[in-house]
Formats: C-alpha cells, structure tokens, sequence
C-alpha cells in the first residue's frame, strides 16, 4: 500500500478516528450498538470493532454506524501463540469473512473458555471459591474475558479496581495470569488477507522482547505477511509509540494508532484516545479504500 496512515498531532479540522475497540461481544462493558453511540457522542468519525476472537458484534454494529453516519470498519483481535508475552493480531477491513473464518473464531472461543476455567481453578486453589458461572454472569452471557474476573475480585474487596486488580493478581506473572492459546501467525495472516483485511500487530510492547530484537522480528513477521503496527497505544508511553512509529517507517509498514476501548472494563482508556491521551487523527485513506 501506497498511502500509509499515521497518527498525527491535533490539528484543527483533521477527523478523528479510533482502529482498536471492543464491544460486549467480547470484553467490554458496551454493545456494539452503544459503542458507535459514543464514537458519535465523542465525534469520532471512523471506528473499527475489534473485538477479541470473534466477529459477533460487527453486524449490529455496522446496521448501527450506517445510521449514525460513522465509517465503520470491520475488525478482529486474534490470539496467537507466542513466548514469552502475549500475541495479538489486528485485521482490519474485513469484507469477506467466509466459513473457514469463522470456525477459526469459534476454535479460539474454546481457547478463550479454557483459559477462563483455569483462572476459576486457580482462584479455588487460593481459598477464593467461585464457580464459573458466577464469572459468566458478570459478563452477561457474553464472552467471559479478564475484566469479569477483575470486577469478581473487586465485588469481593480483594482490590480497590480494574487496575489493582490485573496488577495484583490478573497480569503478567501475576498468580491468575494463564498463557493464552492462539493461532499460528501463519494461519492468522492467511485469514485476515483471504478476508480482505489488512494485518496489524496490535501493541508490539506486549511481546515482551528486547528493544534490540524487535527491528528483526518485525522484519521476520513482515516477510510472512505482516502490513503494519499498531505504534500508538494507551499501554505504551508517547516516547515508546514514536520508536514504534519510526521502526514501521523504516520497513514500510502501515501505522495504526488505537485506545483499545473497553468501556467500563478499562475506565482509563478513552475513545479516540491513545498513548499519553493523545486524540487519534489520522490519514484515513487506506481504510477508504479497503473498507
């Protein structure tokens, strides 16, 4: 691709944009219909639903931003496996989403429930007995994802809130923490391209390699068929987002900025927001282009 999108600092009149969201249909507190209601409220112009392992809230969502008159692009967080961190792969643009697509959602779906069992064992094994339906509860029978199990932890005042708790006991090394399953980068790829879509690391930081490491594993991943970075995220500080930024420059790939909204799930992340609060304005010309 030729014209690449990049954050860009405010500037008067330029539209903003938001390309890593969630919905209930995963994690977060709002429904997809809701999301767009609050990308209109926050004059947001183009958002993409990405939500985790399933595409479940892109129709009602996108009957919702025709509506509302907000681009909308269609998208998906995918797990992947990975050591020592976490591997999460952003498609957006998705247009055609076939059977093979979706089955590969629902096989990470069972991933996602075998690791929320875990979870649920393990807090048993630290005398916090809990069956796993009452975590399917909070999520409103929605898909159980961490937050619902932070919001457990709170309701039982072992922590104060969302952060404390994936602090504590919920993030990485933490004594709840359970190494996702995921697809194979390779598999990942073939899916989001085979359904139109362009594939994106979402927040690189998370893989938890040397900064040293990360220009020929970015190299690697790009050879296989990665199209860009997502530089800008609220998880990384502004100077880290600019290293990111220039290392998708040097090996020309596509640069995407995101809150990685949650809703209520994660009340510091806001809407059209990204690292250091910044508002995410962008050159939306590639997502005009592949939808």
């Amino acid at each position: 691709m030729t014209n690449h999108p990049s954050i860009l600092h405010p500037l008067k009149g330029t539209p903003l944009v938001d390309l890593h969201t969630h919905s209930s249909a995963s994690d977060g507190s709002l429904s997809p219909s809701q999301l767009i209601d609050e990308a209109v409220r926050r004059e947001i112009s183009a958002i993409a639903l990405t939500d985790h392992d399933t595409i479940d809230g892109l129709a009602e969502a996108s009957r919702t931003a025709q509506e509302q008159g907000v681009r909308f692009i269609s998208g998906i967080e995918m797990s992947l496996s990975w050591e020592p961190g976490e591997f999460h792969l952003l498609g957006l643009g998705l247009q055609d989403i076939d059977r093979g697509f979706r089955q590969a959602a629902e096989d990470l779906r069972q991933m996602r429930e075998k690791r929320n069992r875990e979870i649920t064992a393990r807090l048993c094994e630290m005398g916090i007995h809990v069956e796993y339906e009452e975590i399917a509860a909070l999520a409103g029978g929605r898909s159980v994802g961490r937050p619902h199990f932070a919001q457990f932890l709170i309701q039982k005042k072992l922590v104060r809130n969302m952060e404390q708790a994936f602090n504590r006991y919920l993030g990485k090394g933490r004594p709840l923490y359970v190494q996702k399953e995921g697809l194979s980068f390779q598999v990942a790829v073939s899916l989001i391209k085979d359904a139109g879509g362009v594939a994106v690391l979402a927040h690189p930081l998370s893989l938890y390699v040397a900064w040293g490491r990360l220009p020929s594993i970015v190299s690697s991943l790009k050879k296989q068929g990665l199209d860009g970075l997502e530089a800008w995220h609220p998880s990384a500080r502004t100077g880290e987002c600019k290293r990111l930024e220039a290392l998708a420059d040097s090996l020309g790939l596509i640069v995407t900025a995101g809150s990685d909204f949650h809703g209520q799930a994660r009340i510091e992340r806001k809407l059209g927001r990204t690292a250091g609060g910044l508002p995410i304005r962008m050159d939306i010309g590639f997502l005009q282009k592949d939808g």
